[in-house]
């Protein structure tokens, strides 16, 4: 691991740092997808070309509406468009002013670290310094036979390619050793990020041995909660912070992502999801060895406690507020997109959150009094 050196800015497009905590009565809000493949008018699936371009008109409304950032992950299956996200955040740049572009997430265990850090590297360029990157396990696995990894290596194939990785970013001449790839002599890797490192995070699924690792990195983590309560996490947040400290760290900003809908009122937007989470769920499900799930177990996901965020602008509002003060959580973004959720609701769930959802977050936290924010 290195300590990374502040560069000098030289870019008027690229302000402050990006991944620092933000204040108490604040959290950015942001959206993600994984190209989810819709159906057509006669309930066939979509091609994958149709929903790629789906996706860069998605975050065009987006970026409209003011959100914070804008996330695509990685995938390598047939449910899903998005294999190339930085491909597709490229595109994205082009199409889009102020959002910031992330991956959610890059899978760097099946990956080349230096590509990783050369295409995301490329990308801020191109989007005037938007670019982020989340560096992730993955909890799908079809890239490790894809690419020709053994699974049985999934862990030392993560932190190798981690350090590999962070020495990179420190745009010095690199030197490394493992057993996962050829070693490293004094190699420049190019091109390098205008004014500052390339924005980084790690996305963490809830294991304390992937938190501290995530802050013994110093770098800004994400809590990807799909089930369960969001509470049940304030742990993995209190460690993440405090092993930060100990190791004598700057702050880094934590942020969440879990799978939600905005509609006009609560049963509209319930109603809306369900259909295509079961078939989702229940999809993927099988594939893991689950049982089916079924409306109860939809609906407690969904309710106050739960990790999905559905309903009304006001009652997601409210979900993300008290998200805030359970985890002090930085930045909040949902993955608009469940399966064969149509294209036309997801615009419009994104809309609503923009415009309706944040504004509401924003006014909601100032009311707060800031002992109780956090």
């Amino acid at each position: 691991m290195h300590e990374n050196s502040e560069l000098p800015v030289t870019s008027p497009a690229i302000k402050g740092n990006p991944t620092a905590p933000v204040p108490a009565d604040t959290i950015l809000l942001g959206v993600s997808t994984f190209g989810d493949v819709d159906l057509d008018a006669g309930g066939a699936p979509k091609h994958h070309a149709q929903v790629l371009r789906q996706v860069v008109e998605q975050a065009k409304v987006a970026d409209a509406v003011g959100l914070h950032s804008f996330g695509v992950g990685e995938h390598h299956r047939k449910d899903f468009a998005v294999s190339a996200p930085e491909v597709v955040l490229a595109a994205i740049a082009t199409a889009t002013e102020n959002i910031r572009l992330g991956s959610a997430v890059t899978v760097l265990s099946s990956d080349d670290p230096v590509r990783v850090f050369q295409r995301f590297a490329t990308l801020d360029a191109l989007s005037n310094g938007r670019a982020e990157v989340i560096l992730g396990r993955g909890s799908f696995t079809e890239s490790f036979p894809l690419f020709g990894y053994d699974l049985g290596d999934y862990d030392v194939l993560f932190e190798e390619k981690l350090d590999i990785y962070d020495r990179v970013r420190t745009q010095n001449p690199v030197n490394w050793d493992g057993r996962t790839r050829a070693s490293l002599r004094g190699q420049m890797v190019y091109p390098h990020v205008e004014g500052r490192l390339l924005p980084t995070w790690i996305g963490v699924g809830g294991s304390p041995q992937s938190v501290v690792r995530t802050a013994s990195y110093g770098y800004p983590m994400v809590l990807a909660i799909i089930g369960g309560e969001p509470e049940r996490f304030r742990p993995y947040a209190d460690l993440y912070r405090r092993t930060l400290a100990d190791a004598g760290k700057e702050p880094q900003a934590l942020s969440v992502h879990s799978p939600g809908y905005v509609a006009e009122t609560d049963e509209q937007a319930l109603e809306e999801y369900y259909p295509h989470w079961l078939a989702t769920r229940n999809k993927i499900g099988a594939e893991r060895g689950w049982g089916p799930a079924g409306r109860g177990e939809f609906e407690a996901a969904a309710d106050e406690d739960g990790a999905l965020f559905i309903g009304s602008p006001e009652t997601v509002a409210a979900k993300v507020v008290r998200l805030k003060g359970t985890l002090g959580a930085d930045r909040f973004e949902m993955k608009y997109s469940s399966g064969t959720l149509p294209h036309a609701q997801m615009l419009h769930s994104i809309e609503l959150f923009g415009s309706k959802v944040a504004p509401l977050v924003a006014d909601r936290l100032a009311d707060v009094p800031a002992d109780r924010r956090q």
